[in-house]
């Protein structure tokens, strides 16, 4: 039986015809299978849900639990099918994701199928993985789901985000807030244009270079925090085994051995009492470094308090690890034992580390003080120590006493750390340090965020929220005026005008359109810019203030859209000739339905969509604004103009040779047709569309009458042309 053919594919790396997210499209041909729906294909129903059990849980059109296996029994197609499975080998890999779509074409057996797309290759890779198994299923031959779904994870790990890195982009998307991957690893943009932020894990752009230097270097942090009044343990650095040793005596014996500049807990050495132990200890440090700390042993267990903008976010309690004999197993067979949790793991995706005695050489010491090797077998029921501080797991945020929590809160503003992991050695967490004899032993920057995410004991916190939260303001949402511009005609004109009059009201505004790609009057490229790489190049721009995009037919179809929302959405008009049959859009009403209505769906609900009164098709789409709608026309008598004004809605018309603004009974004049050089005295009709389109998009955006004046009427101005906007006299 003929395969299922991939003809070809749309990466929509932004909103889409389909979903606000981006998303994966690809155009299949299913040739003969177009007469054998899953009803009739002998036991492959059966097959199917055998290998993916959890299909149980796609609800489908049904919007039931089981929708998708009903639809399966009833008879559908592979298009339907193989969305469902996509997106199912997705889940499992650990990336969710519930949005799919699969339409018929007007091409017997050609499907379109759209699903959503966290990484455009780990969503290619599912699609050909779940063709494999569709067929599989179909010719009823065997499929290895084990070793693809293994495949798949390991590209989610290496490509999709780190979950410290992740939860900060959930809270930013809870809050609306647009974010934009900016590298393969976990640099990321939250906001755009001059409102942008930037993270990277769990440090900000906030985060100083000198404080993450101070931070690495934990002889000077605890200097610094000692000078400030912190309670931080005693101790030096020391330049030999036998001078740790001189340290340890003039300390007092017991006493903790560490690199002065590691992370992660690597080459800490506690409780350390002989001379023996230490300059053993000495050694094993001074790998992991570029010096050695001798330190006061603080009783207790380890806490990592977390502490974002000042305040404590989250804490969780350090447990020490232990194995546990049988009589019968070496110790190396127990430590295998331990390191099959699947919550070790090497990644960052992984709660807690592996034991691994050669990167732990405070393991092999432990074993040591036991008098056991990995060759050694336990008695049944014996408790062998591995590492005294190995877990990070207990969440403790509401059992944190205020006092420590200040000390915390203190310690990241000395060594001046937005985001801060506190390590806080005491026996309990709930009574002041100074009672307890308890210190704070590290600052790090960049702390991981996993430990308070998941949790092996208590709830998980919102520590992602509290970074967001600390970057932006209550009111803040980090987004600056977005235009966006489609339409059959006019488009880049209407662009180039909207910009000219932002322009003048005084913000840097960025703009990319059919004529090339702008930042203020500077132009940076010419030729055709309305596209997504171009406007995404405007939004990364940290001295952009306003952004104003054209979004052609095309480029909206085979791309997507760079930004997730707009507060001005303009639609010119709809030819009625306009048709992409490439694209499988026949007429001027599947244009306005399918493609022309993505800019109107994009309108914030504090934003305008401005709509073409004399296009019905253009018109239309007012229903489908979420914020308001300003008409405007060149029929001042319109009925639907009229009916609009007598509800208190705005618009812009011509009126005998006057461009007139008008709110409910309000009105304003603008400028006369006269005055305005782009419309040759109101010779050239679509040119006065198009500047009505624009007035409209300026008076949307709080724009006052007199800079929109300025802006229609020196538009293509020779003063103009010298400030970089070169007049056209014919439609764009």
């Amino acid at each position: 039986m003929k395969n299922i053919e991939f003809l070809r594919f749309l990466p929509l790396q932004g909103p889409n015809i389909w979903t606000y997210r981006s998303a994966l499209e690809v155009w299949i041909d299913i040739g003969e299978l177009e007469d054998f729906p899953s009803n009739i294909l002998p036991g492959f129903n059966e097959r199917l849900t055998t290998w993916l059990p959890t299909l149980i849980e796609h609800r489908c059109s049904y919007e039931v639990r089981g929708g998708f296996v009903k639809r399966l029994e009833e008879g559908t197609w592979p298009g339907h099918i193989l969305e469902h499975v996509t997106l199912e080998l997705q889940n499992l890999a650990g990336l969710p994701g519930g949005f799919g779509k699969a339409r018929e074409t007007n091409v017997r057996g050609v499907y379109k199928v759209v699903v959503r797309a966290r990484h455009e290759t780990v969503t290619r890779a599912a699609l050909y993985a779940a063709r494999d198994l569709v067929m599989a299923a179909i010719e009823d031959k065997p499929y290895d789901l084990d070793a693809t779904l293994a495949k798949l994870r390991r590209m989610v790990d290496k490509l999709c985000l780190g979950p410290s890195t992740a939860c900060i982009v959930d809270a930013a998307d809870e809050r609306r807030i647009p974010t934009i991957r900016l590298s393969e690893g976990n640099l990321v943009q939250l906001g755009h244009g001059c409102k942008q932020r930037r993270i990277w894990t769990a440090e900000s752009d906030q985060t100083g270079a000198i404080a993450e230097s101070v931070s690495r270097d934990k002889d000077l942090t605890k200097t610094l925090l000692e000078n400030c009044g912190v309670r931080v343990p005693e101790g030096r650095l020391v330049n030999s085994p036998e001078d740790a040793w001189d340290a340890a005596e003039d300390i007092g014996l017991p006493v903790v051995v560490k690199p002065c500049d590691a992370n992660h807990g690597r080459g800490v050495f506690i409780d350390l009492n002989t001379r023996e132990e230490i300059e053993t200890a000495y050694k094993a440090a001074l790998e992991e470094g570029s010096g050695v700390l001798v330190e006061r042993y603080v009783p207790g267990l380890e806490h990592r308090l977390l502490i974002v903008g000042g305040k404590l976010a989250a804490a969780a309690r350090g447990e020490p690890i232990f194995i546990i004999g049988d009589g019968k197993s070496t110790v190396q067979d127990l430590l295998d034992e331990l390191n099959r949790d699947p919550r070790r793991g090497l990644l960052e995706e992984h709660l807690l580390d592996p034991v691994l005695l050669e990167r732990e050489p405070a393991a092999v010491l432990e074993l040591q003080r036991q008098n056991l090797t990995t060759e050694s077998v336990p008695a049944a029921g014996r408790r062998i120590l591995l590492l005294r501080n190995g877990n990070v797991s207990a969440d403790v945020t509401d059992k944190v006493h205020p006092s420590v929590a200040a000390a915390a809160s203190l310690a990241a503003r000395i060594v001046g750390l937005d985001i801060a992991g506190v390590d806080i050695v005491a026996e309990d967490i709930s009574r002041p340090l100074a009672d307890q004899g308890a210190a704070i032993v590290e600052v790090n920057a960049g702390p991981g965020l996993l430990m308070h995410l998941k949790p092996s004991e208590g709830k998980p916190r919102p520590v992602g929220e509290a970074i967001v939260n600390n970057l932006f303001g209550e009111d803040e949402n980090g987004r600056i005026p977005i235009v966006g511009v489609t339409g059959t005609h006019g488009k880049t004109t209407i662009s180039r005008l909207i910009a000219r009059i932002i322009h003048l009201s005084g913000k840097h505004v960025g703009l990319a359109c059919g004529d090339g790609l702008y930042f203020g009057e500077r132009v940076v490229e010419r030729g055709n810019r309305a596209n997504w790489g171009a406007a995404h190049r405007v939004l990364l721009n940290r001295a952009v203030e306003a952004a104003v995009f054209e979004n052609g037919s095309v480029s909206i179809l085979s791309e997507g859209l760079a930004y997730d929302r707009c507060l001005v959405g303009v639609v010119a008009n709809i030819d009625p000739d306009d048709s992409l049959p490439e694209y499988y859009i026949e007429n001027a009403e599947q244009m306005a339905t399918k493609v022309k209505r993505t800019q109107v769906d994009l309108v914030l609900p504090d934003g305008a969509a401005v709509l073409n009164a004399d296009d019905p098709l253009v018109a239309d789409m007012a229903q489908l604004c979420d914020g308001e709608v300003i008409f405007f026309g060149v029929h001042p008598e319109s009925p639907l103009l009229a009916a609009h004004l007598k509800d208190g809605g705005r618009a812009v018309f011509l009126r005998g040779g006057d461009l007139i603004q008008a709110e409910g009974e309000r009105e304003f004049k603008v400028s006369s047709v006269d005055a305005i050089p782009l419309t040759e005295n109101g010779a050239v009709a679509y040119q006065v569309e198009n500047v009505l389109a624009a007035v409209g998009a300026a008076w949307a955006l709080g724009i006052g009458p007199e800079v929109i004046r300025a802006g229609i009427e020196l538009f293509g101005t020779e003063q103009a042309e010298q400030q970089g906007f070169k007049f056209k006299t014919q439609a764009a």
